[in-house]
Formats: C-alpha cells, sequence, structure tokens
C-alpha cells in the first residue's frame, strides 16, 4: 500500500508540472462539453454508469482496456482526470489498492467506494452476484442524483430498467444451471468467479488466487492437471483477456476443450469500443457454462 501510495505523490507532483504547463492552452483536457464528469476505476461502475446516465454526464474510465486491475499503476493522465471529476466512484480497496491511494490523495471530488453497499465476500468479485450487482448499480444511481439532481426521473427509470435486466438473467441463470452433467467449474485463470459458483451450486476450482500475482507456478499447474484428469473433466475455462498459453497446456495434457469466462473487471480494447454492457458480458459467461457443464434448460 505506501508503494501505491508514494506513486500517487510522485504523480500528482508530475501531474501538476504537466497541467500548468498546458492549462492555458487547453480548456479542459477530458471532455467537450459541460456535462458533469463521473470517473470510475475499472469496466464494472463503467459500464453500469454508462447505461444509468444517458448522455447527461460524462462517465470516465481511468484503467486502460486490457490492462490487470489489481496492480495497475496510475498515470498523470489519471490525475488529470480526476482534477475534473464531480464524482470518484471504485470498487473496493481490496481490489484496487491504486484507486483507494487516489481517493486518499484527490481530495476535491466525492469519493464513493461501491463495495460497502454489498454484504462481504472473501472473494472481492462482489459483482458476479446479479443480486449484488443491482446494490451496486443502485449507489451509482444516487452518485448520478447527486451530481446531476435535474435529470434525476431519467436516472430512475434507467436504474428500473437495469434491475429488470438483471432480473430476467438471474432467471436465466437459474433455470440453465439446475440440471447440469457437471457441476464443476475449472478455471485456468484467477479466483475471480467464487460468487457466481457459490450462487447456483457450482464447485470453482482456480489456477490462482484472487490476483495474478505469481501464482502460475509448475507445482500448481501439474497439479490441475492431475485433479482434471482424476475427475474426469472435459472443458475448462480460461479469461477472455488472458494469454491462451497456460489453457493451451492443460488442455493439450488433458484433451479438454477451453471456453471463455469474463470477469468484467478488465475488458478487451474490442468489447470497450463496442460498448459490451454487464449483462451481456454475464450473458456470455451464461452460454459458456451451458456448454461446458452440459446443462440441459
Amino acid at each position: 500500500m505506501r508503494k501505491h501510495l508514494f506513486s500517487i505523490l510522485f504523480l500528482l507532483v508530475a501531474a501538476a508540472i504537466w497541467w500548468a504547463s498546458i492549462s492555458s492552452t487547453i480548456r479542459n483536457p477530458v471532455t467537450d462539453n459541460d456535462n458533469p464528469v463521473l470517473v470510475t476505476s475499472g469496466y464494472v461502475p463503467y459500464t453500469l454508469a454508462k447505461e444509468l446516465a444517458g448522455d447527461f454526464v460524462n462517465v470516465l474510465m481511468l484503467l486502460p482496456p486490457g490492462a490487470e486491475p489489481h496492480s495497475f499503476e496510475p498515470t498523470p493522465g489519471a490525475l488529470i482526470t480526476l482534477k475534473h471529476a464531480n464524482a470518484f466512484v471504485y470498487l473496493s480497496n481490496e481490489l484496487e489498492p491504486w484507486a483507494a491511494d487516489l481517493a486518499k490523495v484527490v481530495q476535491k471530488a466525492p469519493v464513493i467506494q461501491l463495495a460497502g453497499s454489498v454484504p462481504s465476500s472473501m472473494d472481492p468479485h462482489v459483482w458476479m452476484n446479479l443480486e449484488n450487482t443491482k446494490l451496486l448499480a443502485a449507489q451509482i444511481e444516487q452518485v448520478l442524483v447527486k451530481i446531476d439532481p435535474a435529470h434525476t426521473e431519467a436516472y430512475q427509470a434507467n436504474l428500473t430498467k437495469l434491475r429488470a435486466e438483471i432480473d430476467e438473467l438471474t432467471q436465466e441463470f437459474q433455470t440453465v444451471l439446475a440440471n447440469c452433467e457437471s457441476r464443476e467449474v475449472v478455471h485456468v485463470g484467477h479466483l475471480a468467479f467464487k460468487n457466481l459458483t457459490d450462487t447456483y451450486g457450482l464447485t470453482l476450482t482456480a489456477l490462482a488466487g484472487t490476483s495474478h500475482d505469481g501464482e502460475h507456478s509448475a507445482k500448481k499447474l501439474a497439479g490441475l492437471v492431475d485433479e482434471i484428469k482424476a475427475n474426469g473433466v472435459r472443458t475448462i475455462f480460461t479469461e477472455d483477456t488472458l494469454s491462451p498459453k497456460l489453457a493451451r497446456v492443460v488442455a493439450q495434457e488433458t484433451g479438454a476443450q477451453i471456453l471463455p469466462l469474463y470477469p468484467i473487471e478488465h475488458i478487451s480494447k474490442k468489447d470497450f469500443n463496442e460498448h459490451v454492457t454487464y449483462v451481456q458480458l454475464m450473458r456470455r459467461n451464461l452460454e459458456s457454462l451451458k456448454r461446458g457443464l452440459v446443462c440441459q434448460a
């Protein structure tokens, strides 16, 4: 945590010098209109906020598409973005220590840590529980109302619509995952899906812990291969933004097929540019689970 804080302090000074050098020629480096600015940490709060805000608020994301959220190092540009924020929303101190340090240094905008609104969990990827996501969305809606009360009714209507979409998706998960040949999810990635598997009575085995840092050892990989062979697992899952090399090694050793899962905390450039939503990404997860576990809906 101290390392992150020192990095943030250094960037704050660098950003101040950079901003002073250009402020006389650029009115606003992050937006081209006068709408309020909501800055988010990564893709989960970003995509939820975009759906709720419509065209009334500029929603910006600090984490670049494809970047790893657990170990991201902010740039001076991130601090410039926050300089213009009417509010800063991030997920949790555990998941995003860099965002927590930014919150300590940047004092101008209100700062909201979303994870405080949902039940505590051993797995910080709380949005993998669909009911939790409705709580996250409700908190973001409150932020939007606070920074732009003139459009309160629009934000409330958008929240109602999003809740209905999530309720529909919840019913789909319950129906599809009720009758599957296998209930074992083997994930060649980090422990990002426990809230999802616990909700629907699935078991989860992951190669790494709650982040990717230094946990892909040869010993763990060999142990995972042995477990797959012993249990006759026919499908392994991997994250769409990870290098496919590890999954391919496991597949070659076991004969298992590979299917993608989407943790949503980070996003590919393609999906970001196409504005793929939270509900769309979770529906992709459901399709992969349906195929991989051989579910009969």
